[in-house]
């Protein structure tokens, strides 16, 4: 972390977020029932992300976009969908948004619904299971807590995706030579046509008050015997502490 609060992220490696693959997939198996359609992958980060693009195109993506910019530094969820909603607009007459449910550094699944509101579009979220998708809607599953729904949309839409969704497609060979060396756009905060006092800290009203660092360390120990007597008494303590259970 940063002194300010906000995540120092040119200390942490680029990894592609497990349920934006997840999406990606979806996002592929709609362009196999279409046919005639464009697969764009758009990160907002550092340059370095352009990993994930070329993962991306690897694996049937068609184009890969990151917006990247100082000006973007320190966004909360809603500076973050601002500035990707800016760029979606960029793209134009896209029909269908799809995105993980929620990044694992901040499980807080609101950019997704947020960038819905910002682009006036009706959204999806939880989605499991594409059904079916045509010109004119989208047809999904959702994972809830207590079971499974069927829902459909008008497009444009925007749906989000969660992680019990099918696996993404492995890259293909051919695809993985072709795109080793392929640099994305790149598109800076003054490409996008933003409201800048929207973008980065200065847009983001959320504030970290206060970091604790903790250390986990074990208070005691306690050996135990190879022979089931001892292993069964262990066993009954941890369930006695409600530890397992």
């Amino acid at each position: 972390m940063n002194a300010d609060g906000t995540v120092n992220r040119a200390a942490l490696p680029a990894i592609f977020n497990p349920e934006d693959l997840k999406a990606l997939e979806m996002a592929l198996q709609v362009k196999e029932q279409l046919g005639d359609t464009e697969v764009v992958v758009l990160t907002m980060g550092p340059e370095r992300a352009a990993t994930i693009i070329r993962e991306s195109l690897s694996r049937g993506a068609d184009r890969g976009i990151i917006i990247s910019d100082a000006r973007f530094a320190g966004s909360d969820t809603l500076a973050t969908s601002y500035a990707l909603s800016c760029a979606i607009s960029k793209i134009g007459q896209v029909d269908l948004v799809m995105g993980g449910r929620q990044a694992i550094d901040g499980d807080t699944a609101q950019v997704g619904p947020q960038v819905a509101e910002k682009l006036n579009l009706p959204q999806i979220t939880y989605a499991e299971r594409l059904v079916a998708v045509d010109g004119k809607s989208i047809t999904v599953t959702r994972r809830l807590d207590n079971g499974v729904e069927t829902v459909q949309a008008p497009l444009p839409a925007l749906v989000t995706v969660t992680a019990s969704a099918a696996d993404c497609r492995y890259p293909h060979a051919h695809r993985l030579l072709r795109f080793a060396k392929t640099r994305p756009e790149i598109w800076n905060a003054d490409d996008v046509n933003p409201d800048f006092s929207r973008l980065g800290k200065n847009g983001s009203p959320t504030k970290v008050k206060k970091i604790d660092n903790v250390v986990l360390a074990h208070k005691e120990s306690q050996r135990v015997g190879d022979n089931k007597e001892e292993l069964n008494a262990l066993m009954a303590t941890l369930v006695a502490d409600h530890i397992v259970g």
